[in-house]
């Protein structure tokens, strides 16, 4: 391998590491945990107001699945506009 081969590797490297740093960070910050907790919790509200009137362990089991499905389509544009403002 030539210096210049080995250059390239090297930048590729460091590439990849501030991709995971950066994907470490939004992971663990706080937007995401906050926006979590925002969009289950509307998402509850929606069910729960929409199902008061059915018992059911099975549908109300539901919640929380759908709660979290729905936080981790929605965090994608959330999560743009935060590593905008980390860069």
């Amino acid at each position: 391998m030539n210096n210049q081969e080995l250059e390239n590797e090297i930048v590729k490297i460091k590439e990849r590491n501030k991709k995971v740093e950066l994907d470490k960070a939004w992971e663990t910050s706080w937007t995401r945990k906050i926006c979590i907790c925002i969009l289950t919790y509307i998402v509850v509200l929606i069910y729960s107001n929409l199902i008061n009137k059915i018992n059911n362990i099975w549908l109300s089991s539901l919640v929380p699945v759908i709660g979290f499905t729905l936080s981790t389509f929605s965090l994608r544009l959330i999560r743009n506009i935060w590593e905008k403002n980390k860069r």
